[in-house]
């Protein structure tokens, strides 16, 4: 059943606002990232966004360069971390066979550090991680 506001707009479901105020909570009381990740270009060269940004727990940001430089030594994909403010940074990933799976791991880095406080955002990003897609063990063996 669909109920609305009095000016006329959709009213949200009580668990998507419950689940905004956590989110909402969680950056401002607790030490995390919201990342969202972004695809600037659908056509070749593909192209993506991350846009990191840092909870107000956070008194410092040189963690945030070393994650990345630790990501950087490991993976295939040309890449590169813009500093947009104190608490705001960005991760171009350009294009690369290997574009999806090495962004999943700057993710999985910046979730070891930080003991997995990491609110991901999928933006317009369409790729399905192995982890959340449906793994059925019929399908694959016999």
């Amino acid at each position: 059943m669909v109920e609305f506001n009095s000016d006329g707009s959709i009213k949200l479901p009580s668990v998507i606002t419950k689940f905004a105020e956590q989110r909402d909570n969680k950056l401002k009381k607790e030490r995390c990232i919201l990342v969202k990740k972004e695809v600037v270009s659908f056509t070749s060269p593909k192209k993506c966004v991350l846009h990191i940004q840092l909870s107000d727990a956070f008194s410092g940001n040189s963690f945030v360069k070393s994650v990345y430089d630790n990501f950087q030594n490991s993976s295939q994909v040309p890449s590169k971390l813009i500093k947009l403010s104190e608490k705001e940074f960005q991760v171009e990933i350009g294009t690369d066979f290997k574009r999806c799976s090495d962004c999943c791991s700057l993710l999985k880095k910046f979730r070891d550090f930080l003991d997995n406080n990491v609110v991901e955002d999928r933006g317009n990003c369409t790729f399905e991680n192995k982890r959340t897609a449906n793994f059925n063990y019929e399908d694959y063996f016999e």
